[in-house]
């Protein structure tokens, strides 16, 4: 699958390299859909690099978002591209969802294991606090205003425990190992050329007509999501909304007490109720006329 593919050997060869991946053309749904069954079905290596070129792009512009941990972005790239290469074996064309929304999952999860990994988590812990806390830090300073250097104020230090969940230590020495500076945008490529990073940040910018179609998508997803949750029933769909579609997720802790039930019980109907609705949903998706009518 990685054959013939661009290949980002480090720092001063990716300008090239974004250079190079921009060449690859986008997909549009019907051929995502065609490439995306011809591996499905038959393993045929060139439709999967139709699939994984298309989308190299996607990996470059989740990579940067991961530049400020002090890691070669050549290496966070090459992680978010095996991300990619393992979603795209796992695709599932026929649940009606396009390939760029599944593969985002998938490469931040290689992206993140890469990061972890780098850092140490003998040094910053393995629990899921404290992961979630190792990533999510800058963010919640930016949203408070706590965009200063140095160790935070105890009233950011605070609110910052308090909207992540850890303790208020937690915060300040994960502070103090994230404090590192970011690398400036417009610090030159290499030593001795002009161009600068910010050169070569991709234009996000999408046209009209590509907007209105990721809306409609967004739209059809959210439409098949609500009908299937009236497979469920009224706790099963508190439980599903609570855990799996707020983004700050209840703990079992607190539900088991809303509901008088064990955390070990709350957990079994998240995950019964869970398989539920993607039966529910898949079934709704294959029974479209857009899916019936799609290349096979």
């Amino acid at each position: 699958m990685a054959k013939g593919l661009p290949v980002l050997a480090d720092e001063s060869g990716l300008s090239r390299y974004l250079s190079d991946i921009r060449k690859f053309p986008l997909l549009s749904a019907q051929d995502e859909y065609m490439f995306a069954k011809r591996w499905q079905e038959h393993e045929d290596p060139e439709a999967a690099r139709q699939l994984v070129t298309s989308h190299l792009r996607l990996v470059a512009k989740i990579a940067m978002g991961y530049r400020g941990y002090g890691l070669p972005v050549s290496e966070i790239v090459s992680e978010g591209n095996v991300g990619l290469m393992q979603a795209v074996k796992r695709f599932e064309p026929d649940k009606g969802f396009r390939l760029a929304t599944y593969a985002m999952w998938w490469i931040r999860a290689a992206i993140q294991e890469y990061v972890l990994r780098s850092w140490s988590m003998v040094k910053l812990g393995t629990t899921a606090a404290q992961k979630k806390l190792f990533f999510n830090l800058r963010k919640a300073k930016n949203h408070i205003g706590a965009i200063e250097d140095g160790d935070l104020t105890p009233q950011h230090t605070t609110q910052l425990a308090d909207r992540l969940g850890v303790t208020e230590r937690e915060v300040t020495d994960m502070n103090r190992r994230l404090s590192g500076p970011d690398s400036s945008l417009n610090a030159p490529l290499r030593s001795e050329g002009e161009s600068e990073w910010q050169d070569w940040l991709a234009d996000d910018t999408i046209d009209q007509e590509t907007r209105l179609a990721e809306r409609e998508e967004m739209g059809d997803r959210h439409n098949l999501l609500e009908n299937a949750m009236v497979e469920l029933t009224e706790r099963e769909q508190d439980i599903i909304r609570a855990r799996r579609l707020r983004e700050e997720p209840a703990t079992l802790e607190d539900l088991s007490q809303k509901f008088g039930i064990s955390r070990e019980r709350v957990r079994q109907i998240e995950v019964r109720a869970f398989e539920k609705l993607q039966k529910a949903m898949m079934a709704a998706a294959n029974s479209t006329p857009k899916q019936l009518s799609a290349p096979v």
